[in-house]
């Protein structure tokens, strides 16, 4: 899944390239390139799907070029995860209707990945034999609100647990409370079902919505779905798998895993994800003088000169026409700020 914008990247992370297409970590392979190579080694080449934004057709074919033209899904509007997990499903069903299905994100940062291998490994294996729907679990840090949490109940078998409740980014109070208790996780937003799984819980769970791809019955995987999907996607609600199928279905487990795992949603946890100088400031694309300066981030486009002195725990981000400088303890606000961006501006900025 790779049609996200990346707001809160912004304005790194522009509209005509958000963030699953840069290159953030200086490795030469963008975020969406290095989930590719991650999966790869466990699932072949022709059975790897992209579902992303139309907009993003060329980028795409030109990052992942062994992707041909017909395992990627244009999507005509943007209508958040359930929606795009809806139309991928139904398509790959269309191929293989006994298909068992791995959903994640482009832009998440995974390391020790011989043990993530494993894990999806060990995660096939239970759908295959159960009926279920499998999300895998990280052990929380912190009271972080940009994440769904986990509470797990009864266990299954060796690190699957059956899930008691699932609830999507809750206040930092309440996320404070599941980090004391000891009994939930972070989900990952990574998931694995099979075909027949998932079609069933939607159907179950948000049925307006599996009613759209039902009408399509007999057209996936035809000439006729590229012109259904530009008929009816854009009519379909906007909303995420986690609220429209995880927080109400039965047959939810997660596999509780060990990986080094985050989804580089801020600046924030890019910075704790990189490498950084003896004062702990890490710099994008930039060479940075710093005095009296700690715990800072710079990103700066265009091989520029930056020279601080006297800030500490800020972000730095300079992109073309945008600079943004904030605090990281407030870095929350750049959504707040973004919108504000496009209704003076419209979409001059973004």
């Amino acid at each position: 899944m790779c049609g996200g914008i990346g707001s809160r990247f912004w304005p790194y992370s522009r509209t005509d390239r958000p963030k699953q297409f840069i290159d953030f970590l200086g490795t030469g392979r963008s975020l969406l390139q290095m989930s590719y190579d991650r999966i790869l080694p466990i699932i072949p080449k022709e059975n790897i799907f992209v579902v992303t934004n139309a907009v993003y057709a060329d980028v795409v074919k030109e990052q992942l070029p062994d992707i041909t033209d017909d395992r990627i899904l244009l999507e005509p509007a943007r209508r958040n995860t359930a929606p795009c997990i809806a139309w991928a499903t139904y398509h790959i069903a269309a191929i293989d209707s006994e298909a068992s299905i791995m959903f994640c994100p482009s832009d998440h940062l995974i390391t020790r990945e011989r043990e993530f291998e494993q894990s999806i490994v060990k995660g096939f294996e239970f759908i295959e034999n159960n009926d279920a729907l499998l999300t895998l679990g990280i052990k929380p840090t912190r009271p972080e609100t940009g994440y769904g949490y986990i509470q797990i109940g009864q266990p299954v078998n060796d690190n699957i647990m059956k899930v008691k409740t699932f609830t999507e980014k809750p206040n930092r109070e309440l996320a404070q409370v599941f980090i004391d208790s000891g009994e939930f996780f972070w989900n990952s937003g990574i998931f694995l079902w099979s075909a027949r799984a998932i079609t069933d819980a939607l159907r179950t769970h948000v049925p307006d919505l599996a009613n759209v791809f039902d009408k399509g019955d007999g057209v996936f995987g035809t000439a006729d779905e590229r012109r259904f999907i530009e008929e009816n996607f854009p009519g379909c609600m906007s909303i995420s798998i986690d609220f429209a199928v995880m927080e109400k279905a039965s047959n939810v487990y997660v596999e509780c895993v060990t990986f080094g795992w985050s989804d580089l949603g801020t600046w924030s946890s890019l910075r704790d994800n990189s490498p950084k100088n003896s004062d702990g400031n890490v710099t994008q694309n930039c060479e940075v003088l710093s005095y009296n300066s700690s715990g800072n981030i710079f990103a700066i486009k265009g091989r520029k000169l930056v020279a601080v002195n006297g800030l500490k725990n800020y972000v730095v981000a300079d992109s073309d026409d945008v600079l943004l400088i904030c605090p990281l303890e407030e870095e929350q606000h750049i959504r707040q700020i973004v919108n504000d961006a496009k209704l003076r501006y419209g979409e001059k900025y973004l």
